[in-house]
């Protein structure tokens, strides 16, 4: 029965939360909805239940009803234990979606905000989060298109957003220890403090401050981008010592083929794009956004246009290693604010349209080519993700591994079952980590 729950603002923040429980043999499952995971069947054999409700670019006021709803339901369900996953660069309305969740629970729960994540070097110090040595406001984050950042200082941020009084807890008193920790929890929360974040540089900081939380027994929903839910869970005994799941495979070359749909537009996703097509068995379908975007009898045929072009390549002797479909990647990029602007469109349809036939065209080559043929699946982006899960169908996601930290290893559950999936945000890794992901897809499409 599942103990451990979480409500993501995106899918990918899911997956990143879940891999760290996985990675520690808790039975893990990401689902795209509330609905989707109170009506699946498997439910209850898992020890933790990741739901995304894809708020983090909605208005206070529907970001609310959306993790609101999401917490019930994971109430409904028997958990114990709550996480609120938030973006590891403070994106969409992390107040909101906090207040969200404390409104759920009774008066004695405090949420305890622990923003670092030093497996991919993001981290706080003196409120100020720092992402890879740069202060947030400095990264491209800030000039996100949909949900930028503008404040560096978290409290600050989370009080613009939280209706409840909001407290910080330094470095110094972190680097103390956990009695330490523990006395400033207690000094916050004498002081009114609802929302107390906290501090942490290291992977032991994170788990000394979730060893104080457990010693003091309180009621703890748990906001972070994943270290801190995992630390918790570890140190209430739920979970063992985190370690890589590397499957054990079958010795011959596989002759399949990994799909792969860019819907980043970030340069990170770009140069790792252009290595990857380094290697000659990889190849690249380019696809049209701004068909895509109008929609309608064009966008069809430039979806079915792109699906025959991947299932001709399929159909050969020696099929290709990867087939990459892109919209962002070539020519000139496109302001998907305008574009929304120029067709009277609502925010981010734009956006939407273009992962949505990145979808389409996933799901019709799995269609024809059939599973046999395609050794598994890559998205770049969280919205990409949810729009090709979507498509194909799929009821959930079990999460295994990660490539590397927020790049994170799954099979589909429902349609197309088993099936490899690797889902990468958009400014995550370096320029090899998209053929690092090819290589794995490899090895979980052979594993025994």
């Amino acid at each position: 029965m599942p103990v451990i729950g979480a409500v993501a603002d995106d899918l990918t923040g899911a997956t990143t939360t879940g891999v760290l429980l996985a990675r520690s043999r808790a039975k893990t499952a990401v689902f795209f909805n509330e609905e989707a995971a109170e009506k699946a069947s498997g439910a209850q054999r898992l020890d933790a239940i990741l739901v995304s409700s894809n708020s983090r670019a909605l208005p206070p006021e529907e970001a609310y009803e959306k993790v609101r709803s999401a917490t019930m339901a994971l109430k409904r369900m028997g958990i114990l234990y709550f996480s609120k996953r938030i973006d590891t660069t403070l994106r969409g309305g992390v107040g909101t979606e906090i207040d969200a969740m404390l409104d759920c629970m009774d008066e004695t729960a405090v949420a305890v905000v622990v923003p670092a994540m030093p497996q991919s070097r993001r981290i706080l110090v003196g409120g100020f989060s720092i992402i890879d040595g740069t202060a947030l406001i400095k990264t491209p984050v800030a000039q996100d298109v949909r949900t930028p950042v503008y404040e560096n200082y978290i409290p600050r941020l989370l009080e613009k957003q939280t209706r409840r009084q909001v407290g910080l807890i330094k470095l110094d008193a972190v680097l103390k220890g956990c009695e330490e920790v523990k006395k400033e929890l207690l000094r916050e929360r004498s002081e009114g403090s609802e929302v107390i974040v906290v501090d942490s540089i290291t992977l032991s900081d994170v788990e000394t401050v979730a060893k104080a939380c457990v010693e003091l027994d309180w009621n703890v929903i748990a906001v972070d981008p994943g270290a801190f839910t995992a630390k918790l869970a570890y140190c209430r005994n739920l979970i063992c010592q985190e370690e890589p799941n590397i499957p054990e495979t079958e010795t011959k070359e596989l002759n399949k083929t990994v799909l792969i749909a860019a819907g980043s537009a970030t340069p990170v996703t770009k140069r790792q794009m252009e290595v990857l097509c380094q290697d000659e068995r990889v190849e690249r379908i380019p696809v049209d956004p701004v068909l895509l975007i109008d929609g309608g009898q064009e966008g069809l045929a430039e979806v079915k246009r792109a699906a025959r072009a991947a299932l001709l390549y399929l159909d050969t002797e020696r099929r290709p290693r990867a087939i990459l479909f892109e919209t962002a990647l070539h020519g000139q990029l496109l302001d998907l604010a305008k574009e929304d602007e120029k067709r009277n469109y609502t925010d981010g349809m734009s956006a939407n349209r273009i992962n949505a036939g990145l979808g389409m065209i996933v799901s019709d080559v799995l269609k024809e080519a059939g599973m046999e043929k395609i050794a598994g699946l890559y998205t770049t982006g969280g919205d990409t993700m949810v729009n090709v899960c979507y498509q194909l169908g799929v009821e959930s996601i079990e999460v295994l591994d990660y490539v590397i930290a927020q790049t994170d290893v799954g099979r589909l559950s429902g349609n197309y079952e088993g099936l490899p999936i690797i889902g990468k945000g958009g400014l995550t890794g370096n320029d090899q980590t998209a053929v690092d992901v090819v290589d794995r897809l490899f090895l979980e499409a052979g594993r025994k």
